[in-house]
């Protein structure tokens, strides 16, 4: 790749200027860079140029800026390949609601670039990226009144955005699933079962809708969490020790192959997902008067 100096000299320039904690100078160098038709990627050895893509890849999550869509509903969507999959999940949301929709690819975004059009927002950051620092972006930059953090597995086959936000609007519930269930108490916390519709414990994020205000006195899900499994659970009942309140309902989704479980190094997903749980029940179990009443 042919890179210019001048191109060169903007990477240095934004450089010194992050050493400097100068980061609004540093963003005005990476906008120029981007004009140049360059992306610069942070390493730890310094920076990476490339050629720039439809979209934007960051090093880290935390490097997104406030994402402003025109819209009171976004629908947030990780992805860490299998992109022509979710590619058919992003097509059903869009073909079902009229809401605004934000991807967060983690490495290659592939054929995603297809969807990109003024509903959509997408953006890659570095493989290796925590699932729950881009489940953050979500709660912490949309502007979104509510936000539906929902996995690529999850397709719409009719429109599941009107019936929740209907239910968020009365207030009762911060947060409203399509999964989800009680703790049982019976095994220690060591498992959650699905009691079907109403008031819960815990939903999961194959389809979770949140009141954006309320999730930001709530805070976030749990940074240490690199993996998504256990995440959602660990999240709800952080909610509820908040005084939240979770609603599981019928809504019109389906679920195909998930990904993220079943073809992922099983040695990875096993240990990510102990640790999550470990810390589930060091901080919860046994504070059985967070939980939602029991039936």
């Amino acid at each position: 790749m042919n890179v210019p100096d001048s191109v060169t000299q903007l990477a240095i320039a934004r450089m010194d200027a992050r050493a400097n904690k100068d980061f609004a100078l540093a963003d005005k160098f990476r906008d120029e860079l981007l004009q140049a038709g360059f992306e610069v990627v942070d390493t730890a050895g310094g920076y990476e140029l490339r050629e720039k893509k439809p979209y934007i890849t960051l090093a880290y999550p935390r490097d997104i800026r406030p994402i402003n869509l025109e819209s009171d509903v976004t629908v947030g969507i990780i992805v860490e390949g299998f992109t022509d999959d979710a590619l058919e999940t992003v097509r059903t949301v869009k073909a079902n609601s009229d809401c605004a929709v934000a991807i967060i690819s983690i490495g290659d975004a592939g054929r995603l670039v297809e969807q990109m059009d003024g509903r959509t927002y997408l953006i890659a950051v570095a493989p290796g990226a925590s699932w729950a620092d881009c489940a953050n972006v979500f709660l912490e930059k949309v502007s979104s009144k509510y936000v539906i953090v929902m996995d690529p597995s999850t397709r719409f086959t009719g429109d599941a955005i009107t019936p929740v936000v209907a239910e968020l609007e009365k207030g009762e519930f911060v947060v409203i699933g399509w999964r989800g269930g009680l703790v049982n108490l019976d095994d220690e916390w060591r498992s959650v079962d699905d009691k079907g519709n109403g008031e819960v414990d815990v939903l999961f994020s194959y389809f979770m809708a949140f009141n954006r205000e309320a999730m930001t006195q709530v805070g976030g899900f749990n940074p240490r969490a690199v993996y998504y499994r256990n995440a959602d659970i660990e999240y709800s009942l952080k909610i509820r020790q908040a005084g939240g309140k979770l609603l599981q309902m019928d809504l019109p989704l389906m679920q195909e192959r998930h990904h993220g479980y079943h073809d992922v190094d099983p040695t990875f997903r096993d240990t990510q997902s102990k640790k999550t749980f470990d810390r589930i029940l060091d901080k919860y179990r046994g504070k059985e008067a967070i939980l939602s009443p029991r039936r």
